[in-house]
């Protein structure tokens, strides 16, 4: 038994490694008669490995660890790996799945661990995909509604806010954007656009289920006839009461009067006829858009994208 300081060891090196702190177990080592040493040794790295977060919060990625001994051509340390385990795999967000042994048989000197690590994503399913796609069901049944007294136009609104309220809470929690920018900012920007264009397109069906038309010009002709219709009326309602004497004139009046209003009727039913008409086209329109969608998300979500390469140094 002598003080590790007594006797020489040999350095390890990391190759990818960013900053490597190494520490003895324990101050005394074993030297044997035949030269062999047992030492043990405590070492703490941290090394650059990008990690595709396209797939957030469903990312399963590998990271190389190229621990290895110093070698210059032929002459130097190298270093041959014994058994392989893990410890503390699932700590905090990430979890470790498997750690493998990777190089070239012929040079010992090249070799690296490949750890294989992977993300819960428990947290981020209920806190920011669920939340998004409960509005969106919301907004798809909102399309129930009646057009009538701008109840659904309201409640889009509500949703909208929400939404954008919900964003500003946890953009925090998103992965920063790097090589590989995660696919829920899209999602997100898709919903967002997607509910924005709900939102005014029921405010066009209300207004045309109201004045029967979309611009402003004919709005004030309408509203100047109807003013004109309630002069005509209120003049044959004044003259009903004031001239007594002329029944059949006061008749007449009436008669045009309640005609006038039937007609009314029947040109707001037409209007509000054609306007939910347009809106059913419009739910099913927003309801296969959703559909295609999904299906979309799914297929690239199953596809790999934006490939990292993490071996860089090992061309060299």
């Amino acid at each position: 038994m002598l003080p590790v300081d007594k006797i020489w060891t040999p350095d390890l090196t990391v190759d990818n490694a960013v900053e490597t702190e190494v520490k003895p177990v324990s101050s005394d080592i074993l030297v044997s008669q035949d030269g062999t040493v047992q030492h043990s040794i405590q070492m703490y790295t941290t090394v650059v490995c990008g990690i595709n977060l396209f797939n957030y919060p469903f990312v399963t990625d590998a990271c190389p660890v190229a621990l290895n001994g110093w070698s210059q051509s032929s002459c130097g340390l190298r270093f041959q790996y014994g058994n392989i385990s893990t410890v503390g795999t699932s700590r905090g967000e990430w979890r470790t799945l498997s750690v493998e042994l990777h190089g070239n048989e012929n040079r010992l000197d090249r070799n690296y661990l490949s750890v294989t690590m992977s993300i819960n994503p428990f947290n981020t399913v209920v806190t920011l995909i669920l939340p998004s796609v409960l509005i969106m069901v919301a907004d798809l049944v909102s399309f129930a509604l009646p057009l009538e007294g701008g109840k659904r136009s309201s409640f889009k609104i509500t949703l909208v806010l929400s939404f954008t309220m919900s964003l500003l809470i946890l953009t925090d929690s998103l992965p920063d954007t790097g090589l590989c920018s995660p696919l829920i900012r899209y999602h997100f920007c898709f919903c967002l656009v997607v509910l924005v264009v709900s939102l005014l397109a029921s405010m066009i069906f209300t207004r045309l289920s109201v004045d029967g038309s979309l611009f402003c010009c004919t709005l004030l002709k309408l509203e100047a006839t109807n003013d004109t219709k309630q002069d005509i009326s209120l003049n044959g309602v004044a003259t009903v009461c004031a001239d007594v004497s002329t029944e059949v004139a006061s008749l007449q009046k009436v008669v045009t009067f309640l005609e006038n209003m039937e007609t009314a009727n029947e040109g707001s039913k037409k209007m509000q006829l054609f306007a939910n008409r347009f809106d059913k086209i419009c739910f099913w329109i927003y309801f296969c858009i959703d559909v295609i969608y999904t299906m979309c998300f799914i297929a690239i979500t199953r596809t790999e994208f934006c490939k990292i390469n993490n071996l860089d140094f090992w061309s060299s």
